[in-house]
């Protein structure tokens, strides 16, 4: 396997991670009665790290590979910046406001947040996985 195919190989397991996170996960998290949100928010924050660890792990591997010696192109900066996005939209909002969450609750607010950084993080997984095709 080269370092491209890594690279498309770790996007394209990410874009598909998000995708199940946005469509199934995050509406089913949502979908909860507020008596039950404090139990299933926290079970939610147990099981999600099982699967964000290996993913983005998965995809800074192959992503160093790729820098260290694929020749350096527009796609393969492209992926990079969309990877970058999508950690940033993590680390900045989207573990933020899980925090939040757990201290107040689905708040009206808070809910907004979480799907905007749900969906930065999205798009983001896309354009990398896209970019990593051309890498």
């Amino acid at each position: 396997m080269s370092a491209e195919q890594g690279l498309l190989l770790a996007t394209a397991a990410h874009l598909g991670f998000q995708a199940v996170v946005t469509i199934v996960v995050y509406p089913a998290l949502l979908d909860l009665a507020p008596n039950d949100w404090p139990r299933g928010h926290a079970a939610h924050m147990q099981r999600i790290m099982i699967v964000v660890i290996p993913v983005y792990a998965g995809v800074a591997l192959a992503l160093g590979w790729a820098l260290a010696t694929a020749c350096c192109s527009t796609a393969l900066l492209v992926a990079t910046t969309a990877t970058l996005v999508v950690w940033t939209s993590t680390g900045l909002a989207a573990a933020p406001t899980h925090q939040r969450l757990m201290v107040d609750g689905p708040t009206p607010k808070l809910v907004r947040r979480l799907r905007r950084a749900d969906a930065v993080r999205l798009a983001g997984a896309a354009v990398a996985c896209g970019a990593a095709l051309f890498a």
